[in-house]
């Protein structure tokens, strides 16, 4: 019986290589409003998911909705003239 071994470099997250780039990092930075609206709304989920449902947690999940609604269309607005690099249609 042989056995059947990948011959490949071990991949690590921490290798230098793999750092993220100065445009990544601004897109990520752009992108945060975005990113905690969307954490926000996940909060506000997660804490209806512990009892029985109330206008409270109603309104907290509406807020929320919201609030990523508003952070989506603000990030559309200001990336609506941004050319994608690649040529992506």
């Amino acid at each position: 019986m042989e056995h059947i071994v990948t011959v490949q470099d071990v991949v690590t997250a921490f290798a230098d290589w793999i750092e993220p780039t100065d445009a990544e990092l601004d897109a990520i930075e752009e992108e945060s409003p975005l990113i905690l609206a969307e954490v926000v709304l996940l909060d506000a989920q997660i804490k209806a998911l512990d009892h029985p449902a109330n206008d409270v947690d109603t309104r907290r999940i509406r807020r929320a909705r919201n609030g990523l609604l508003a952070a989506r269309r603000d990030l559309t607005n200001r990336t609506a003239g941004a050319i994608v690099p690649g040529g992506a249609a």
